[in-house]
């Protein structure tokens, strides 16, 4: 693609490196997300159980400022454990019991997440419990996508899910159901923030 814009990010063993690459083109109607086996690639281990769950030391280090440097810290942080959390789950789909379906993760759900989760630090964590999320949330509403906003254009439904955090509190999972297909496609997660009445 000319004009196109990559990011790539590696994870896997070293018999079978993994690498998640996201191309977008420059006017951003184009992008695709490849998951491929590269042999050519350095070693790479593949992340542990413990650097896969929620309560690990690292969460810590998640910066909780609100400066650009931080939130683009927080975005990077959240890429790296979507291309952990596809290495380890390569068919991209949790069954949801409450919708009775599974709910697919794609470059949508990466995208759309990392700009809004890295806003603060309660919903980068909330990304930490991605499977939990996805498995346990509830439905509290549905409605119609919003016709000006570009990347809800592909939904004819859009689904207002929550679910209840011991540690976090209320995590909010926006789910698009996808026109023709009827898949259920993970479109944001975020922390739901008290407001003072």
């Amino acid at each position: 693609m000319s004009g196109a814009s990559t990011l790539r990010l590696r994870s896997g063993t070293e018999a079978q490196p993994l690498e998640l690459v996201v191309e977008r083109s420059r006017n951003a109607r184009v992008s695709k997300l490849l998951i491929k086996k590269s042999k050519t690639m350095k070693t790479i281990t593949q992340p542990t159980e413990a650097q896969t769950k929620p309560n690990t030391n690292s969460t810590r280090l998640i910066p909780q400022g609100q400066t650009r440097e931080y939130v683009k810290i927080r975005k990077q942080m959240i890429m790296n454990f979507y291309a952990q959390w596809i290495a380890s789950n390569p068919n991209k789909q949790i069954f949801n019991a409450n919708l009775n379906d599974f709910i697919y993760v794609r470059f949508l759900s990466i995208q759309e997440t990392a700009e809004h989760a890295s806003l603060n630090y309660k919903s980068t964590k909330a990304i930490t419990y991605l499977t939990e999320i996805l498995e346990l949330a509830t439905v509290k509403t549905r409605k119609k996508p919003k016709l000006k906003v570009a990347n809800q254009k592909r939904f004819s439904e859009i689904i207002v899910m929550e679910y209840d955090n011991s540690e976090l509190g209320k995590l909010k999972l926006t789910v698009g159901v996808l026109r023709g297909s009827k898949q259920h496609i993970q479109y944001c997660i975020t922390a739901i923030e008290k407001t003072a009445v």
